[in-house]
């Protein structure tokens, strides 16, 4: 099963819409409180940077058997240090963002840390594109 689910940049107002479907799309598969709090984590911080630091962008949901998959893609400016991006507490959020309770610099490491694998990839002028891959039970089979 695969739910694509787009995402503008700076539209606050419809700013985690994305990651409500993704919830509710898999509470009503009937998987796991844990898996679901964790995909929905990653889910909405991937939309957030999205909104905030991309242009348009999309969030593609893929579910199988043994694991949920979660891409999403920005054609915004991209990221110029992904190490540094990755460091918790680092943030280039507006003083806008930050108004709002953004910029915690929290975003990159909670996906790094919710999901089973994390790939990203990113220039400098050329979007950003996030994998993440959560299995089923915890545990590849």
């Amino acid at each position: 099963m695969k739910k694509e689910y787009e995402i503008k940049a700076r539209d606050f107002v419809r700013a985690g819409k994305a990651a409500i479907g993704v919830q509710n799309i898999l509470k009503s598969i009937g998987f796991e409180q844990d898996i679901i709090r964790r995909v929905s984590i990653c889910a909405y911080e991937s939309e957030m940077n999205v909104v905030m630091h991309g242009a348009d962008g999309s969030l593609l949901l893929g579910v199988e058997n043994k694991e949920i998959v979660l891409e999403v893609r920005d054609s915004g400016e991209g990221i110029e240090d992904i190490e540094l991006a990755l460091k918790e507490g680092y943030s280039t959020a507006s003083e806008e963002h930050r108004d709002m309770g953004f910029g915690a610099g929290m975003g990159l490491p909670n996906m790094k840390k919710h999901s089973n694998v994390f790939e990203i990839s990113s220039q400098k002028g050329n979007g950003t594109y996030l994998r993440m891959v959560f299995w089923v039970n915890g545990n590849r089979e």
